[in-house]
């Protein structure tokens, strides 16, 4: 594998993972808060839930890695 595919691999792992994490801990924002929307989070934690994603997109990235070099899964055939 490449660098430039094992990056653009990171990346879609990374962006598919963070759809997957951000609803975790969502709180929704008490009735009488105006300004917000009504389905905005009261505190969306979005750097926790960056450094979350990171981490397992990196375990899963990691995976994916030694599962291409063992040649379990191939991209060429």
């Amino acid at each position: 594998m490449s660098w430039f595919v094992g990056v653009g691999m990171y990346v879609v792992i990374w962006w598919i993972t963070i759809f997957a994490v951000l609803p975790w801990g969502v709180k929704p924002t008490a009735e009488d808060d105006l300004g917000h929307a009504a389905g905005a989070p009261a505190n969306p934690l979005l750097l926790r839930k960056a450094a979350i994603t990171t981490v397992v997109a990196g375990v899963v990235w990691l995976i994916v890695y030694w599962a291409v070099n063992a040649d379990i899964i191939n991209f060429r055939s």
